[in-house]
């Protein structure tokens, strides 16, 4: 099975900053990593590729991340899609917002990349530290 990321963010800065840090995945791992700069295009992108982690800016132009993300959670068929929300907004509301549309983790900017990374590898399987638990403790944090 081939692993695949997608980055939905309309800064093009904090995209590449996101490859970057997601990098090592393609080259060890060999990882796909696909981006889109706004929402319609993050979710087209999700619908075609079918990826197991999206890393989803929640301020967008065309369709906000909440809206995309309700899209994607609410067909049965992305069930192994899980959606990280990664953004500037920071407030609670904010956060249960994202949390009852579906999204598995919410992350504010600016982001720490070595919780990038293991985010993306615990939800791919590719850290082996991770044993059994790795799902309720990327939840958790």
């Amino acid at each position: 099975m081939s692993h695949k990321i997608v980055i939905i963010d309309d800064e093009v800065h904090i995209r590449s900053l996101l490859e970057q840090t997601l990098e090592e995945l393609e080259e060890e791992h060999n990882v796909e990593i696909f981006s889109a700069s706004d929402g319609k295009e993050g979710l087209a992108l999700i619908q075609e590729e079918r990826p197991q982690v999206v890393f989803l800016d929640i301020m967008m132009p065309k369709m906000n991340g909440y809206e995309v993300c309700r899209a994607v959670k609410g067909n049965s068929g992305f069930d192994e899609t899980n959606i990280i929300l990664l953004t500037a907004k920071g407030q609670e509301i904010d956060r249960k917002q994202g949390m009852d549309c579906g999204a598995l983790k919410y992350m504010t900017k600016p982001f720490d990349p070595d919780e990038v990374l293991s985010v993306a590898k615990g939800l791919l399987g590719l850290d082996e530290s991770c044993g059994q638990g790795w799902r309720a403790g990327i939840i958790q944090n």
